[in-house]
């Protein structure tokens, strides 16, 4: 697997995405593409470019796609991470650039949490985001909001159902006459009961429901499906309506997760499943496929953008985005490949760009990369400092772990580190390099007067693991290396080369801080009194190690 340094302007514009090729298959097709990765036509020995999941590597699920023109647009699930649900572009849906987010820079004024499941759509001129969030004091809805523009910015319509055993994974769509519907799940099995899908027509507003919900099918816990369906995703084809849908456990190590399909000729049913189901569950390289949505392209070949989890990394990195070609049979049924997840597929636009999954911020331009992310429960005050080549000032603040700004990590193996201007600290204040779960787990390496701590915080209580005496240093540097994911080694050093390990050399066990629905986070904390600040002069991360 090839790695390629990401350029530092990518970062300083946007996150990129990531696409990777065998270096056989670089080899096999590199006097037959153009540097952008595009097949050479002129070529007589023109082989077909491939690219390999995931296409958005790191914690990306429940992604949801749609084409306008010759743009594609992505978005994804954001749980407990803002800014909320990122708006991610793409000419050939392999390359994928983060251009914004839905909610930049506050949530929803009726949620406070789970911020799950968005659906983009297209529809009469104007984008929709279809999502789920918890509402201030109850229980899940699903809202929408809109734009008229892809990357914004968005207007906020509000919850549209909130059922009392919730509401989640809402899907609009239009029957044959022309009116428009939403479908989604209600939440049942978070109460130990059945998982019915309901529709019920929608304003052209988007901002009601009309007339009587209706019932288009429930899981069969004899079957696959287990506890549950969920993550509805209609089309239609011929004379067919069709349903792509997950059944069962969707997260953490136990997971079940698969793919089905169900069909009607009318939304209101009756709905047919397909007798093959699942026709994607799992292989040797990803488990626990599901929850997507389905995308045409201009010659009419339908993908599916689904997640899944690797079997390397798991849990670690978090559901990741992947892409499989849709094929239909003679009996107007839907199936995958026979390899499904794919590790390696076919580009649908004949283009993969080269493998750019390297994090390094310099903290040199006036805006903050979208790739960084925060709690929903506190957006972290920060100054970017131009001067001086770039530093971040991140305000401390003093409860759990402090104010975070973090990064999705995309393998089990990374190593992240960071420049801290020393003197610059005030006392009592602790900057550190922290691998964050949610900021009641974390662990980190940092600085707090002349002592370089190695601490650990599970369920909000902190402990120190190793400790040693500061350099006497205007900056320290700070690494942390992970293999498999949970095996975390920290380390510090005066001047970037000579490194000095903490724990007697020792890996702690990061095993704990996945929550059940999201992947690792690697980034910058500073935990201290209002009004005390940390200094970064840098923040890399490397994959290719």
């Amino acid at each position: 697997m090839k790695k390629i340094f990401l350029p530092l302007v990518c970062y300083l514009l946007f996150s990129c995405g990531s696409n990777k090729q065998s270096n056989a298959q670089q080899s096999e097709t590199a006097t037959t593409q153009t540097e952008n990765g595009t097949a050479n036509p002129e070529s007589p020995a023109a082989a077909a470019v491939t690219f390999t999941n995931p296409v958005l590597p790191g914690d990306y699920a429940d992604p949801s796609v749609v084409r306008v023109g010759d743009d594609y647009w992505a978005t994804a699930t954001s749980s407990e991470w803002a800014p909320l649900f990122p708006i991610l572009h793409s000419k050939n849906l392999v390359d994928w650039e983060t251009v914004g987010h839905v909610f930049p820079d506050k949530l929803p004024g009726w949620a406070d949490a789970h911020f799950w499941a968005p659906e983009i759509n297209y529809d009469k001129g104007k984008y929709y985001i279809y999502y789920t969030a918890g509402k201030k004091g109850g229980n899940l809805c699903v809202g929408v909001a809109s734009a008229t523009n892809p990357t914004g910015p968005y207007t906020d319509h509000g919850p549209l159902v909130c059922q009392e055993a919730g509401s989640i994974d809402g899907y609009p769509i239009r029957d044959e006459k022309g009116e428009l519907y939403l479908i989604w799940k209600e939440d049942g099995n978070s109460v130990k009961k059945p998982t019915p899908l309901w529709g019920q027509r929608m304003n052209e507003e988007r901002t009601a429901l009309l007339g009587e919900k209706f019932e288009l099918f429930r899981n069969d816990p004899n079957t696959w499906e287990g506890g549950l369906v969920e993550g509805p995703a209609l089309m239609k084809r011929g004379d067919f309506y069709y349903m792509f849908y997950a059944g069962d456990a969707c997260c953490g190590r136990g997971c079940t997760y698969g793919v089905g399909v169900a069909r009607a000729k009318s939304i209101r049913g009756p709905w047919e499943k397909y007798s093959g189901n699942p026709i994607m569950k799992q292989n040797a390289t990803w488990k626990c496929a599901g929850h997507g949505s389905v995308v045409t392209d201009a010659q009419g070949k339908d993908y599916f953008m689904y997640h899944a989890y690797s079997t390397d990394g798991f849990v670690y990195p978090g559901r990741q985005g992947l892409l499989d070609p849709i094929t239909w049979g003679t009996d107007n049924w839907p199936r995958f490949n026979d390899n499904a997840p794919s590790v390696t597929a076919a580009a649908p636009h004949q283009q993969n760009a080269p493998d750019e999954l390297d994090v390094q911020d310099e903290f040199s331009t006036k805006t903050l990369a979208p790739s960084w992310q925060w709690s929903v429960t506190g957006a972290p005050r920060f100054t970017l400092q131009n001067n001086n080549n770039g530093r971040l000032v991140l305000q401390a603040a003093p409860q759990k772990i402090g104010s975070l700004l973090g990064q999705r990590t995309k393998t089990a193996d990374y190593t992240a580190t960071t420049v801290l201007d020393a003197q610059a600290l005030p006392k009592g204040t602790m900057a550190s390099l922290s691998a964050i779960g949610d900021p009641d787990n974390a662990m980190g390496i940092g600085l707090s007067g002349n002592e370089i701590l190695l601490w650990t915080t599970k369920g909000n209580k902190t402990s120190t693991v190793a400790r040693a005496a500061a350099p006497k240093t205007g900056l320290i540097y700070f690494r942390l290396a992970t293999q498999d994911g949970d095996k975390m080694q920290f380390s510090w050093s005066s001047d970037g080369q000579n490194w000095q390990s903490l724990n007697y050399n020792q890996a702690l066990d990061a095993a704990y801080l996945p929550p059940w629905d999201r992947g690792i986070r690697v980034g910058l904390t500073a935990k201290g009194a209002v009004g005390t600040a940390a200094t970064f002069d840098w923040f890399r991360i490397d994959y290719s190690s």
